[in-house]
């Protein structure tokens, strides 16, 4: 089974200094029939000013992963952790037991966009943790590499949870097998360029924006379609 959700279905929350479009339930936007897929509560796409950001905060019982698509986001927590992460930069923050963070746009003159992705732990009241690293597109074109993967491994972080994410690139005309289970979900969404999606004998073709959720697939792939740039999205193996 595959749902597409279109860029323009998701719910935008515009407080002026922070733009963020929610595809799922998630403050302002109440909607039960649109809670989560799956462990994964949330995945917006924020946009912050020059200058601005969100005071510090808490969080308890989550496994939240962002990842900066453009411009500088910096990080900083009880923990002791402080980070101004750069585009392509994910990071992977453990609120366990609960942590306190804020994240800000420390450039004057360039806004940051980052996607916000939060999932049930595997189990609560976990040792909060962060880590961060910069996977350079390079690392990433054409391949199906994962940069959050259950335990970590040297080349990508670790989430306490069932998770693995992806983030590939595709020039025009480049193709990626996604062999995942047939008994997983998968989420995909689209951060720049065009794509085709085949799964048995449907196509669907996605934008920036656009999402499509994934159920029961022993394999589907995707092709870039689009001339002006490359394909880039976030794709998601989850139980």
């Amino acid at each position: 089974m595959i749902k597409v959700v279109t860029a323009e279905e998701r719910h935008t929350s515009d407080k002026g200094a922070i733009h963020s479009e929610f595809s799922f339930s998630f403050a302002d936007y109440d909607d039960p029939s649109n809670a989560h897929f799956g462990c994964l509560l949330a995945l917006n796409d924020n946009v912050v000013q020059p200058g601005q950001g969100l005071a510090p905060h808490p969080h308890h019982d989550l496994e939240i992963v962002t990842y900066v698509v453009s411009g500088t986001l910096r990080h900083e927590d009880d923990l002791g952790n402080r980070q101004d992460l750069a585009a392509g930069s994910v990071q992977v923050m453990s609120a366990g037991a609960g942590i306190r963070h804020s994240e800000s746009n420390p450039s004057p003159t360039e806004p940051v966009r980052f996607i916000q992705m939060w999932f049930l732990p595997e189990r609560r009241n976990l040792k909060p943790a962060w880590d961060s690293r910069w996977f350079p597109w390079q690392e990433r074109e054409g391949l199906l590499k994962p940069v959050i993967e259950p335990g970590g491994s040297g080349r990508s972080l670790r989430i306490n949870q069932d998770v693995r994410l992806y983030i590939p690139k595709l020039q025009t005309g480049e193709e990626l097998a996604i062999p995942f289970g047939s008994e997983r979900r998968t989420h995909l969404f689209m951060l720049a360029g065009h794509i085709d999606l085949y799964c048995g004998k449907q196509k669907f073709s996605l934008r920036p924006g656009d999402a499509a959720r994934i159920r029961n697939a022993e394999e589907f792939s995707v092709c870039s379609t689009g001339s002006e740039e490359a394909a880039e999205f976030i794709l998601i193996d989850l139980p």
